[in-house]
């Protein structure tokens, strides 16, 4: 190689964000939110919808803008099984039919608005995109999460909704990217492996407690040894995060959802929560106590997230060393997702998988970790 290869200078290359929005079912929140009788505005995809639910419960969405002169329906009211233009009253149902224009004889026949396809599971309430307007096909439906809504599981904790400006696929990156779990969320993982096939890219993770930035147990509360996790996003948006924390004596089970929607190409909602199981060792109270627990610790690591995203630029040729984990791989798996089905390619959906030898980055944390614990003792004399 000579000098001016090995003096040339690396440049990051980006190009714009796709306006496309990916195709696949999209977590909007939770479904009681949406069941209260009244129209609720969602701005996602680059529109504006309205989401409500008829005289049965039974959830709608439509596109919000009114086909009449362009009014705001999540403005209106619902009435029965449709909801009502605040312009003019005309009533559009659930399938997107207008129903009724209560000063007109006859409803023109061409009276037909954009219905969205709904799932509501779990307590939690979807919405399918695809850009090509194909119905979902079954076998890509988000899997039923093990406790959601169970007697034996603690209801969904630190629920929140958070605006971050910036494209999601800072989001998805995440799925990869061992080291930053020790850096920006001070966990220290032992064990990283991916796996894609299909519409599911998963990460199976074991991890230890930071001895060096994590605070001491409260007086009463169980000490946290370290986690065992199985995180698989099922399409562009819905992750699953399967979680067993290990601690003195005991093992928890919980469930962390991580899930968003777009706005617009530089713009999404991240929402997430958390759910725990009742067991021998965690009584109802003691349970409720640990989720409020984790629930805040989850919320510190992604508006750790969050600052991170707001002040890196997009980067679509990252340069990667060894003990980094695939990112092209998976984005080339997450590509699936905007482009019309017929021009999938099989090396987004074929499987594959890569488990980073993590022996290299084992040893260079602990030392680091021992280093920074030392320096807290004579700091404390």
């Amino acid at each position: 190689m000579t000098t001016a290869q090995n003096d040339e200078v690396r440049e990051i290359h980006a190009e714009a964000a796709p306006q496309r929005f990916a195709r696949g079912w999209h977590c909007i929140g939770l479904s009681r939110d949406f069941n209260d009788g009244k129209p609720h505005s969602l701005n996602a995809f680059g529109t504006k919808l309205v989401v409500f639910a008829d005289s049965s419960g039974e959830i709608k969405i439509l596109d919000a803008y009114c086909r009449h002169m362009g009014g705001d329906l999540s403005r209106g009211t619902v009435k029965g099984d449709s909801i009502a233009c605040p312009f003019h009253d005309w009533r559009w149902g659930g399938n997107g039919k207008c129903t009724g224009i209560p000063y007109a004889r006859r409803v023109p026949p061409l009276a037909r608005t954009r219905a969205w396809h709904v799932l509501d599971q779990d307590g939690l309430l979807f919405v399918y995109n695809d850009p090509e307007g194909n119905p979902p096909p079954a076998e890509v439906a988000p899997p039923r999460i093990p406790g959601a809504l169970a007697d034996d599981w603690t209801d969904w904790k630190g629920f929140k909704q958070t605006i971050v400006h910036t494209n999601v696929r800072e989001l998805i990156d995440n799925n990869v990217d061992m080291a930053h779990f020790f850096y920006v969320h001070g966990s220290f993982p032992t064990f990283f492996r991916n796996v894609f096939e299909g519409h599911v890219a998963a990460q199976y993770m074991n991890g230890v407690a930071r001895e060096d930035v994590r605070p001491p147990a409260k007086p009463g509360e169980p000490r946290a040894l370290g986690n065992s996790s199985v995180a698989a996003y099922y399409g562009p948006a819905f992750m699953i995060d399967e979680l067993t924390y290990h601690y003195e004596g005991f093992d928890s089970e919980a469930v962390l959802l991580n899930c968003h929607y777009p706005i617009d190409e530089n713009t999404f909602v991240l929402t997430y929560g958390v759910i725990v199981k009742y067991s021998e060792h965690l009584a109802p109270a003691a349970a409720e106590k640990l989720a409020d627990g984790m629930s805040s610790f989850i919320n510190k690591g992604f508006e750790q997230d969050v600052e991170i995203w707001r002040n890196k630029t997009r980067i679509d040729n990252p340069l990667l060393c060894e003990q980094d984990g695939p990112v092209y791989q998976l984005r080339r798996w997450y590509e699936q997702f905007y482009v019309d089905v017929d021009d999938v390619k099989s090396d987004m959906t074929d499987r594959f998988e890569f488990e980073l030898d993590t022996t290299r980055p084992v040893e260079s944390w602990k030392q680091e970790v021992e280093e920074n614990l030392a320096r807290r003792a004579v700091a404390q004399g």
